[in-house]
């Protein structure tokens, strides 16, 4: 896994996330949302993988 791509998938939606206000606070939302980008990243490459991609 390159650690750039995850770096940038969990700022990317962790900056994304900050427009969803229903979740709680600004910190809640930021790591909601980079959650979400470390696993996006993490399942990109299998996903590639099983579709035969790149």
């Amino acid at each position: 896994m390159d650690l750039f791509a995850l770096g940038f998938y969990g700022i990317i939606c962790g900056l994304l996330s900050v427009f969803a206000p229903q979740l709680g606070t600004f910190y809640i939302r930021f790591g909601i949302g980079a959650a979400i980008g470390v696993v996006s990243a993490f399942v990109l490459p299998i996903l590639k993988g099983v579709i035969g991609g790149y």
